[in-house]
Formats: C-alpha cells, sequence, structure tokens
C-alpha cells in the first residue's frame, strides 16, 4: 500500500486537484490546512489546520499520517514574521527565514524544502503529484495565433525571463511589440484587470483582439512549489482585457481544469499556446 501523499496546502483550485488527483490514483492524501488560508474546498480530505510558523506540528503530523512524499499547493500570502505564532522548531528555523525572505520569494521557498528534507521528507512539485496538469507544447486551444502574435510570444518569454531572474514575477503582457505590463506581487489576476483598464489604443478589445499573456517559471526559481498556474479565470480575464491568446511555457506551466479552460478559449476566441522551454532565454 502506498504512502499517502502530504498536501501542505494554501488557497485556490490547484490543491483540490491534487488532492483529487492523488484519491482517484489510489495514493490516498493527508491535508494540512494553513490558518488563515483554508481552502473550503478542501475540508472533506482528512487532515487537520496548522498555523505558518508552527514547522514542528506540520512534521509531527505528517509522519503520523505515514507521509513520505510532500507537495506544497496554493496560494499564501507573505506573513508578518512579528507577529507569527512559533512552535520550537518554527523559532529555531525563524532566522533563516527571515534572512531569506530579503532575497526574495525563491529564497524563502528553498528554506522550507530544505527544512522537510531534512526531516526525511521527499519533496515534490504540483507537477510530479498531477502529471495531467502539465502544459504542452503548440496549439492547446482556440484560434491559431499569427505570426505577429507569435512575434509578441517571443518578447514576452524574454521579458518574463528578465523579470523572472530578478525575482519579480512570472508573467507579462505584449501587444504589438510594447510591453504592456509585468507581473509582480499583484498576481496575474490584478495584472490582466489592469490591462483591461488601459487606453484603447495600445491594447486589443474584443471585436479586434491583441496582445498576448506570456508566464513562465522564474530561471532562478525553485520549481517544487511555485509553477506558473493557469485556469479558467486566466482565460475569462485574458479574453476581458481584449487580449488574442495566452502563452504558457510548455512543461513549465500548470492548466488547472483543462477541458473547460479550452471550451471557454474557444468560445471567447482566443488562443492558449504552449511555447518551448528555450524560447527567449540567452
Amino acid at each position: 500500500m502506498r504512502e499517502p501523499l502530504g498536501l501542505i496546502a494554501g488557497l485556490g483550485e490547484l490543491p483540490v486537484a491534487i488532492a483529487e488527483n492523488a484519491v482517484a490514483t489510489g495514493q490516498g492524501v493527508y491535508v494540512l490546512r494553513l490558518k488563515g488560508f483554508e481552502e473550503p474546498g478542501l475540508e472533506k480530505f482528512q487532515g487537520s489546520i496548522v498555523g505558518l510558523g508552527e514547522i514542528g506540528a506540520v512534521v509531527d503530523r505528517l509522519k503520523a499520517a505515514g507521509c513520505k512524499e510532500v507537495v506544497f499547493a496554493g496560494n499564501v500570502s507573505r506573513p508578518d514574521f512579528k507577529n507569527l505564532k512559533l512552535d520550537l522548531r518554527g523559532i529555531a528555523l525563524l532566522p533563516r527565514v527571515i534572512a531569506e525572505a530579503r532575497k526574495g520569494d525563491d529564497a524563502l521557498l528553498r528554506v522550507l524544502v530544505t527544512e522537510f528534507e531534512k526531516h526525511g521528507f521527499h519533496v515534490i512539485g504540483s507537477d510530479a503529484a498531477h502529471a495531467q496538469l502539465i502544459a504542452p507544447g503548440g496549439l492547446i486551444a482556440g484560434p491559431a495565433p499569427s505570426e505577429s502574435m507569435l512575434q509578441d510570444v517571443e518578447t514576452g518569454a524574454k521579458v518574463a525571463a528578465a523579470a523572472g531572474a530578478l525575482d519579480i514575477g512570472q508573467g507579462c503582457v505584449v501587444c504589438d511589440g510594447l510591453v504592456l505590463a509585468v507581473e509582480a506581487q499583484e498576481g496575474t489576476d490584478e495584472m490582466l484587470r489592469r490591462c483591461a483598464g488601459l487606453p484603447e489604443a495600445i491594447r486589443g478589445q474584443p471585436e479586434a483582439r491583441r496582445g498576448v499573456l506570456v508566464k513562465r517559471p522564474k530561471p532562478v526559481q525553485e520549481r517544487r512549489i511555485d509553477l506558473p498556474t493557469t485556469g479558467v479565470s486566466t482565460v475569462e480575464l485574458a479574453a476581458a482585457a481584449g487580449l488574442a491568446g495566452i502563452a504558457i511555457e510548455q512543461g513549465g506551466a500548470l492548466m488547472l481544469n483543462r477541458p473547460l479552460m479550452e471550451q471557454r478559449a474557444a468560445e471567447l476566441g482566443i488562443f492558449i499556446f504552449g511555447f518551448p522551454a528555450e524560447l527567449g532565454l540567452p
């Protein structure tokens, strides 16, 4: 009998999809929902709620549940370290966490991965936990992009790689060679809403779509925790901003509820395209 997957979960569809897949494949799952970021869709699974600073409790409960593989998934805002409630292991880890947090999100995530590996867990990425979520290459849905749109994809891939190298974000929006937005801490959805409010002269419109959302992993990032994720809301917000399509890195991004994403893309007249990982890199 396989050991259950240990899922340390924040908000959103991703941890729910991973938990459902673990059960469907017969592995089973033990879910630790993080206090303040409890995803309602995870209530039906075995597990408990733990605080962000309760490292010892997390380790002890995962071991008691028999977990060997552990995956981090879901949206969690960076905490206020001064007001974080800590157990003894959390207190011991805090100086390293604060020091690495100053270097960016990726450095902070690496501390967490290393800590759990020290306790004998095998930390895996969301893509390993649910391989069906991984974006394929080429045209995935919607109308085929034009040559000018593919040029925007290439420009966006370069911009996203450059921003990611600085640990800023994972995405950007490019229209006719002009960078309209770069994703930072606000996330993809808010960036797309911001684009929808830009002057119509520099962006597409539903009746004349232009521009592309490009998402890819940061070159420096810990891929086991924070792969770019897209979903139905990404498609709908990109369409609302007048964009012609969404481009995501082949093998380096996740698609939640892909059948519905493809359906909505076709209905709204925008494409979803998987570009090769080497595109836009030095």
